[in-house]
């Protein structure tokens, strides 16, 4: 039995144990949060398709950690111009643990 769930702009396929990096969520650490965008189920020959989302299906996660995700380095240079520059970022996330899918 899977789900594919949208979690912000990200879609992620999910099975009950799973552990999921979203962008970073409200909730507090240690809390449960429903997650009602589901847009694909199945379980076996009953597969379900929602146009765009499934009203029926929710899955159930803990919230397990905030943390900062891997940094994406960006680097311009200009060649014969004696000019580069280097940038990172962190995108912070949100550490999930697929607990349930009830459908």
């Amino acid at each position: 039995m899977y789900a594919v769930i949208q979690v912000g702009s990200s879609q992620f396929k999910v099975s009950e144990g799973d552990m999921v990096d979203a962008h970073r969520l409200k909730e507090e650490e240690g809390k449960s949060v429903t997650l009602d965008k589901v847009l694909m189920f199945a379980n076996g020959s009953d597969v379900r398709i929602g146009r765009p989302f499934l009203n029926d299906v929710k899955v159930t996660a803990t919230v397990v950690k905030h943390d900062l995700d891997e940094k994406k380095v960006a680097f311009k240079y200009r060649r014969r111009k004696d000019s580069a520059r280097t940038r990172g970022h962190r995108q912070k996330i949100t550490a999930l643990n697929i607990t349930k899918i009830s459908a």
